[in-house]
């Protein structure tokens, strides 16, 4: 009888403590000032199997960058936490007794996104060292294997990937910046070039650096240095291989932009011609890129010859990790094509959603509650409902690649797009949740460790004409719910 008792007064207490976080949930929404945005969250005790709040869980959101869980989940459970990608240096022949090369040298892409200056396993802060140290790698190991003189070109060659460099969905002035760097099988130092303005003293130029220190744009800088400086305007139009930089800067102002590049697969080549003529290596013609379009057959056309160098990422667990802690979009889209590329023969979006479909109706996620144009979340066409997403932790959460998945996330209050949340607050670190923002969007999704045991959470905003900040501090009150 005192059993009983006391199963009943533990359901009892349970009933009371959902109610009472639902409650809690409904008032922070009601005092918020993005109160009349378009809220969807789903809350679940993954132990009890009991939904504990929930508003519009079966509406549709742009998820921004939340579309990455999907993303991450399907190539940790499709490729495995240990496959690697792998870039190859292909010519016609070996290197004759003089060090002779007839024909060209080409850099074929295998999808690697680590060709670049990241820290792998990750580490909290900026990349640092050299963005092209992946290059010189490759450049040094053929020099090694005897190389002195090229008779071709080189050759960036991404064709693993037909060229379909901007997912639908994407805005014209993504393609300018950072976040939106083309997809492409053969990335170098994340597909970015950094601007490195200095201003001296006022009515003087603006001197100005780039990393990497390879020519690439025509950049006209305008730029005025006066008390006070201003904002500052870039523009590149499409296709378009001249960077134009107006407004104003204040004495002594010093300052970085994060451009993309626009062929990331010419860019490869220009540095590795670079990276060799550095070593004495005589290369009699030019740098060049070949791509594939999609109305063109693979793997017909995937390069052949003899391999002359090669480099081989971290294993995909390290890749990973890098896109859910700091949400780096362009890595997201290479892994999304890679699981394509693996599972269906075709490196494109494409066969990756299809991919994607299909690891879906395996989670038990319907096709109805979702639709995904691609892998990073920056195309503003994808939608998804709370109750998908939690379906997917859900289903992570009780897989083989638990503790792979949840190494995942970022730590609330300690390190990648969480770092700087929750106004240090000590339950923050029971917190492991991807973000996402966009203009009208914001959420935070993933798990809370509660005196009830693990939660599965999706939290999601969209249409909110709020300041961003107090949308997100609405969300991470929510969080913070959870875990207290």
């Amino acid at each position: 009888m005192r059993w009983g008792l006391a199963l009943l007064l533990f359901w009892d207490a349970a009933a009371v403590g959902a109610q009472a976080l639902a409650e809690r949930v409904q008032a922070i929404l009601s005092a918020s000032t993005a109160r009349r945005a378009f809220w969807g969250i789903q809350v679940l005790d993954l132990e009890r199997r009991e939904v504990l709040a929930e508003v519009r869980p079966d509406g549709y959101f742009v998820p921004a960058s939340n579309t990455k869980l999907f993303t991450t989940a399907l190539a940790l459970v499709r490729l495995g936490p240990d496959y690697r990608f792998r870039t190859r240096v292909l010519a016609e022949q070996r290197p004759d007794p003089e060090g002779r090369v007839r024909g060209d040298l080409v850099l074929a892409g295998g999808g690697d996104p680590t060709l670049s200056n990241r820290t792998y396993p990750y580490v909290k802060g900026p990349p640092t060292g050299d963005p092209l140290a992946g290059i010189e790698e490759l450049a040094a190991e053929l020099y090694a294997a005897g190389l002195r003189r090229l008779e071709g070109d080189v050759v960036g060659d991404d064709t693993a990937y037909p060229w379909e460099p901007y997912p639908d969905g994407w805005a014209l002035d993504d393609a300018v910046w950072e976040y939106g760097a083309p997809v492409s099988a053969l990335s170098v130092a994340d597909n970015v070039i950094r601007l490195r303005l200095k201003a001296g003293a006022e009515a003087t130029p603006v001197s100005l650096t780039l990393s990497p220190q390879l020519p690439y744009y025509f950049v006209d800088c305008r730029l005025k240095v006066e008390r006070g400086g201003g904002r500052i305007w870039v523009e590149r139009l499409p296709g378009s291989w001249h960077l134009r930089l107006w407004g104003a800067m204040a004495p002594g102002e010093s300052r970085e932009l994060a451009v993309a590049m626009h062929d990331p697969a010419l860019y490869a080549a220009r540095a590795l011609l670079d990276a060799l003529r550095r070593r004495g290596v005589a290369v009699r013609g030019q740098a060049l890129a070949r791509h594939r379009y999609t109305n063109q057959a693979w793997p017909m056309g995937q390069p052949g010859g003899v391999e002359l160098a090669r480099r081989e990422s971290p294993p995909l667990i390290e890749v990973l990790r890098v896109i859910d802690k700091v949400s780096q979009n362009l890595h997201a889209e290479i892994v999304l094509r890679e699981v394509g590329r693996v599972l269906r023969g075709e490196g494109s979006r494409e066969a990756g959603l299809i991919e994607m479909a299909a690891f879906l109706d395996e989670v038990g996620v319907p096709r109805g509650e979702y639709r995904f144009l691609d892998g990073s979340g920056l195309s503003r066409l994808n939608l998804v409902t709370p109750a998908a997403i939690v379906r997917l932790l859900d289903y992570m959460y009780r897989s083989p690649y638990r503790e792979a998945f949840l190494s995942l996330l970022p730590i609330g209050g300690e390190d990648g797009t969480l770092g700087s949340r929750f106004s240090g607050a000590a339950s923050a670190r029971r917190i492991r949740a991807k973000t996402g923002t966009l203009s009208l969007s914001n959420a935070l999704s993933g798990y809370a460790e509660s005196s009830r045991g693990t939660l599965a959470f999706a939290i999601l905003a969209n249409n909110a004409l709020a300041p961003a900040a107090e949308v997100r501090a609405a969300i991470d009150k929510i969080a913070l719910l959870m875990a207290e």
